[in-house]
């Protein structure tokens, strides 16, 4: 799914809510997850709070949060954060760092008549059902609240991204996960998020969607990355002598390099506001 790198190979768009099992595998290691995985750009987090009717101090419900990454900046931002997360080990683990997290797909969650300033969904909205996610942010969102989409496309470099296609191909053959390409096109990753933006419209609860963009950078050694890449989706679910075969494949790729190499990053962005109630 084009939200996340090459390195973690997902089923289509239409499918990924479907496959919950992947959806579900990344609390296996949610120390490492929470290490290793990027936060978001500050100036993403300051837009959405600014565009946010509580401002400052607004109440935020993020959409499987995970371990809390992104929760954690709009805490920091000045912002009341309540999570809702279906794997209970990532739930867990936010907790303990002090996230109020309930444990729940976002389809069958209970909002009990509470409403908020802002819905995220970091890295994760390709998990939530089409045809319910966008009705039920509307549902919890109070008149001129935020809804705000978002995630990472990263590809590596060719030097790392082909030796990983062609490890994960030798290592699981009857993925068919290891049939995808070894880079794709940003192209691909902003269809994605003009899906959702189709999928926010046919609700006809919110203004005309906005599709933001976000280019950087950051520096990877070969220990990073390759304590990142088995937090990623394709990964999490491999045996150990597999995932030993891919990561060994790519930390010789990254050897070749000088040990390191530069991710270029793009977080994309698909946000809309909550019109007035009728």
């Amino acid at each position: 799914m084009p939200t996340l790198p090459r390195e973690q190979p997902e089923p289509t768009p239409a499918k990924s809510h479907e496959a919950r099992r992947m959806a579900e595998s990344f609390g296996a290691d949610a120390p490492r997850y929470d290490q290793a995985r990027p936060g978001y750009p500050e100036v993403l987090i300051a837009r959405i709070v600014a565009g946010s009717p509580g401002s400052p101090g607004s109440d935020v419900l993020d959409v499987g949060c995970g371990t809390g990454i992104a929760a954690r900046q709009f805490r920091a931002a000045g912002c009341a954060v309540l999570g809702v997360e279906p794997d209970a080990r990532m739930a867990g683990f936010a907790r303990d760092r002090g996230l109020p997290v309930e444990v729940a797909a976002f389809e069958d969650w209970q909002p009990a008549g509470r409403t908020f300033d802002a819905v995220i969904a970091a890295q994760s909205w390709h998990w939530v059902d089409p045809s319910a996610g966008a009705a039920k942010a509307a549902q919890v969102l109070r008149p001129g609240g935020r809804l705000a989409i978002f995630g990472h496309a990263y590809e590596p470099p060719p030097e790392v991204a082909e030796p990983f296609a062609a490890a994960f191909r030798r290592a699981a053959p009857d993925s068919p996960l290891s049939g995808q390409p070894a880079r794709r096109p940003l192209s691909l990753y902003q269809a994605a998020y003009e899906k959702f933006a189709d999928q926010i419209r046919e609700t006809g609860q919110f203004h005309d969607p906005e599709q933001w963009r976000f280019d950087w950078e950051q520096p990877y050694t070969r220990g990073q990355w390759l304590d990142l890449l088995p937090t990623t989706g394709g990964l999490t679910r491999l045996r150990p002598d597999q995932l030993a075969e891919v990561l060994d494949a790519v930390g010789s790729a990254i050897d070749a390099l000088g040990g390191r190499f530069t991710m270029h990053y793009t977080t994309l962005a698909t946000t809309a506001v909550r019109a007035a109630v009728s």
